[in-house]
């Protein structure tokens, strides 16, 4: 009888637990990549809360270091033996390795190096176009006050100097408003990658 109970307790633990483990979802085999990726993110997907693995990027590969002091100095030629020329194949092919990751490596540099000169000179070529603006605006400003200063004289050559006070009262105002002209004219250096 106990084991009879025993074997409906296991039934009943079948039933409620479908097999499968975690959520019984249906094993889905990926036929192509872009199904595999969607696989993937729906699976993320599930539960937002939980954070999203990222792999870390792996270490690029160094040359291991040339040794310090070479003990068994060996050629290709032919006396050597039957096992040297292979030790000797080995190392020769392991330094020509190292002396093209060498190469690489400085290419890599006189690249990055290029790249922050060019960007250098942009800024430098930017700077000078915002300098040239700049004198070309504070030029048209000057002229602009020259004429604003002659049309105010001849107007009180005009008037007779009825109107001294008040022609100085335009003239701060006047001031105040081409200063506050200047800061909103007054540019940010700006440069264009890649121009010429």
């Amino acid at each position: 009888m106990a084991a009879h109970n025993t074997q409906k307790n296991n039934n009943k633990a079948a039933k409620a637990k479908p097999p499968g483990g975690k959520g019984s979802q249906p094993l889905i085999i990926a036929k192509t990549p872009a199904e595999e990726q969607r696989l993937k993110l729906e699976r993320l997907m599930r539960n937002p809360d939980k954070l999203a693995p990222i792999p870390d990027r792996g270490r690029e590969w160094t040359p291991r270091a040339p040794p310090e002091f070479v003990r068994d100095v060996m050629g290709s030629s032919a006396g050597a033996g039957s096992g040297e020329f292979h030790v000797y194949r080995h190392l020769r092919r392991r330094e020509y390795q190292r002396q093209d990751f060498l190469d690489k490596m400085a290419e890599v540099q006189n690249r990055e190096q290029d790249y922050l000169d060019k960007v250098e000179e942009n800024k430098r070529a930017a700077d000078e176009r915002t300098a040239k603006r700049k004198k070309k605006r504070d030029k048209l400003k000057q002229k602009k006050m020259m004429a604003k200063k002659a049309k105010l004289e001849a107007k009180d050559k005009k008037d007779g100097g009825d109107n001294d006070s008040s022609s100085s009262e335009d003239k701060k105002d006047d001031d105040d408003d081409d200063e506050r002209e200047a800061d909103d004219d007054a540019e940010a250096p700006s440069f264009i990658m890649g121009r010429k």
